[in-house]
C-alpha cells in the first residue's frame, strides 16, 4: 500500500536552484570520494604504519560497498521514499567522512570507507531521479546536464585535490573537506523539502537477493580494483574471485527472476527500450571514462604534465557542455532521440580517432582542443540516452531503472579503468621491446653521445628516456584508437532502441 505524506507544492525561482545545487553536491562528493584518496594512499598508508598494498584498500573497500548499494536504489526509494534516503545518506556520508579522516587504525578507516560507500551508491542514481522529479520539463535537459557533468568531473577533480590537501594540509583533510558541504546540502534538503509527497511500498526485505548481490558485485569489483596488481589470472585469487562472481550472478539472475518481490527487480530488462538504452549507456560511458583516466596519465607520463594542469587540460569539456545544453534540449523535444545520440557518440569516436594523430610534441591546448570539444558531443549522448532509458519504462520503475542503468555505468567504468590501465602498460612494454629491437644501431648511438661529451651511463639513460616516451607514445594511440571502435559500436547498438512513437519526455523520469 502506497503511503504519502502531503501534496506536492512547486518549487521555482531561488528555492529550485538552491534545491538542485544541494543535490548536485551530493552526487559530485560522491564520485569524487571514488579517486580523492587515489594518490595519497602511501601517505595514508606510512602514517598508519601498514604496506601500501594494504592501504589500497582505501580505495577498493569504497568502490565494493558502493557498487553493492547502487543497484538497490529502487529497493530502498519505493520501500523508504527517494527523499528521504537521499537525505539520510547525505548527511550519513558527512558523518562518516569525518570518522574517516579520524581514523587511528587501517581498520578503522577501511571499515568507515565500507560505510561510506553504502552510504555514497543510493545518492548517484537517486540525485538524477530527484532532479527529474523536481525541475520542470523545460528545465530538466539542464538538470540532467549538472548531474552529467558533476558525475564526469568529479574522478577528475579527486587526484588533484586529494594530492594538494595531502602535501599541503595532511590526508585526513582528504575526508574532512567533505563534512561541511555533506551536512550543509542534507540539511538544506530538509528545510526545502520539507512537507513533499515521498511515496513508500511496504515490501519485504529479499535477504537471499540481497546476500548474492554482496556476494558477486563484492567478487567482481575486488578483481577489477586488485587484478592489475596480482597479474590478473595468473593470480590464484584473481582466479577465485572470478569463479565466485560467475557463479554468485548466475545465481543472483535465478533467484531474482524467480522471487516475488526481488531486491533488484530484473523484469526491468523487459523493455527492449531500457536494455538498449542501458547498454548503450554503459558502452559508450566505459569508453568515455577509458578516454578520462587515460589522457591524464599520458598528459603526466609522457608530456611531463602536473597533475594540476593535466586536471586542467581534461576539466574544460564542461565549458561547451553547459552552453549546448539548452540546444540539445530542442532537438530533443522535435526529432528522434535516436539520431541525436547516434551523431554524439560518433562525434566522440571522431575526437577518439583525432587523438591517434598526436604525438609527444603537442602543445597544451592541441592536447585540450579535442577536450574542449567534446562537451557538445557529450551532452548529445548523456542526456538524450538517459531520456531514452527512462521513457522505455512503466511509471513507477523510474527509481529502480535509475539504479540499474547507474549500476550498469559503474561497472563499466570498473571496467575500463582496469582494462584501458592494464592495456596501455602492456603495450608500451610491447612497443617498448619493438623499437629497441628495430634499433641496430643503438650502440653506434651511445657512443656518439659519449663522443659528445656525455658519459656512458648518461648516454644510456637518455636513450632509454627517449625509446620509453616513444613507446607510451605509441601505446597512447593504440588505446585511443580502440577507445574509437568502442563508441562506434556504442553508437550502433543504439539502433536497437525501438523507434519512439513520439519526442521523448524528460518529464517521464518522474
Amino acid at each position: 500500500m502506497i503511503k504519502a505524506t502531503s501534496p506536492d507544492r512547486p518549487l521555482e525561482g531561488a528555492q529550485l536552484w538552491l534545491v538542485v545545487l544541494a543535490i548536485a553536491l551530493g552526487n559530485f562528493l560522491v564520485v569524487l570520494d571514488t579517486t580523492i584518496a587515489n594518490v595519497s594512499v602511501p601517505t595514508i598508508a606510512g602514517s598508519l604504519g601498514v604496506s601500501a598494498s594494504q592501504g589500497s584498500w582505501v580505495i577498493t573497500s569504497y568502490a565494493v560497498a558502493e557498487a553493492i548499494t547502487v543497484p538497490l536504489t529502487g529497493w530502498l526509494a519505493a520501500r523508504f521514499g527517494a527523499q528521504r534516503v537521499f537525505i539520510f545518506c547525505y548527511l550519513a556520508f558527512a558523518g562518516l567522512s569525518a570518522l574517516c579522516g579520524m581514523s587511528t587504525s587501517l581498520g578503522m578507516l577501511v571499515a568507515c570507507r565500507v560505510a561510506l560507500g553504502l552510504c555514497g551508491g543510493p545518492i548517484m542514481p537517486l540525485a538524477q531521479t530527484l532532479m527529474m522529479r523536481l525541475l520542470p520539463p523545460e528545465k530538466q535537459v539542464l538538470g540532467t546536464v549538472i548531474w552529467a557533468m558533476t558525475t564526469l568531473i568529479g574522478p577528475i577533480v579527486g587526484p588533484v585535490l586529494g594530492g594538494t590537501l595531502c602535501d599541503n594540509v595532511g590526508w585526513p583533510s582528504i575526508f574532512f573537506i567533505g563534512v561541511p558541504v555533506a551536512t550543509a546540502g542534507g540539511l538544506l534538503l530538509i528545510a526545502l523539502l520539507r512537507g513533499r509527497r515521498d511515496e513508500i511500498v511496504k515490501a519485504p526485505i529479499d535477504m537471499v537477493g540481497l546476500g548474492l548481490l554482496i556476494v558477486w558485485v563484492g567478487a567482481l569489483q575486488i578483481l577489477l580494483d586488485e587484478g592489475r596488481n596480482h597479474d590478473w589470472f595468473a593470480s590464484v585469487e584473481i582466479q577465485a574471485l572470478a569463479v565466485i562472481a560467475a557463479i554468485g550472478f548466475a545465481c543472483f539472475l535465478i533467484w531474482e527472476l524467480t522471487e516475488k518481490n526481488p531486491i533488484v527487480d530484473l523484469r526491468i530488462f523487459r523493455h527492449r527500450g531500457f536494455t538498449a538504452s542501458a547498454l548503450t549507456y554503459s558502452v559508450g560511458f566505459g569508453a568515455f571514462f577509458a578516454t578520462v583516466v587515460i589522457l591524464p596519465l599520458w598528459l603526466q607520463q609522457n608530456l611531463g604534465y602536473t597533475a594540476t594542469w593535466a586536471g586542467y587540460a581534461t576539466g574544460v569539456m564542461g565549458v561547451f557542455a553547459v552552453l549546448s545544453a539548452p540546444v540539445v534540449g530542442q532537438l530533443a523535444a522535435k526529432m528522434d532521440p535516436r539520431k541525436i545520440i547516434f551523431t554524439g557518440i560518433m562525434g566522440l569516436a571522431g575526437l577518439a580517432a583525432w587523438r591517434t594523430s598526436f604525438n609527444s610534441d603537442v602543445t597544451f591546448w592541441q592536447a585540450a582542443l579535442p577536450t574542449l570539444m567534446t562537451g557538445p558531443f557529450m551532452v548529445m549522448f548523456f542526456i538524450p540516452t538517459i531520456g531514452l532509458a527512462m521513457a522505455s519504462v512503466d511509471p513507477g520503475e523510474e527509481a529502480n531503472a535509475a539504479g540499474v542503468s547507474n549500476f550498469m555505468r559503474t561497472v563499466a567504468g570498473a571496467f575500463a579503468t582496469s582494462l584501458v590501465q592494464t592495456g596501455w602498460e602492456n603495450e608500451a612494454t610491447r612497443a617498448q621491446s619493438a623499437i629497441a629491437g628495430a634499433m641496430p644501431q643503438g650502440q653506434a648511438t651511445i657512443d656518439g653521445m659519449v663522443d659528445g661529451g656525455q658519459s656512458n651511463e648518461g648516454a644510456i639513460a637518455s636513450l632509454t628516456q627517449l625509446v620509453q616516451g616513444q613507446s607510451v607514445m605509441v601505446a597512447t594511440v593504440h588505446i585511443f584508437a580502440i577507445i574509437a571502435v568502442c563508441f562506434v559500436a556504442a553508437a550502433m547498438i543504439v539502433w536497437l532502441v525501438p523507434k519512439p512513437k513520439g519526442p521523448i519526455d524528460t518529464a517521464a523520469a518522474h
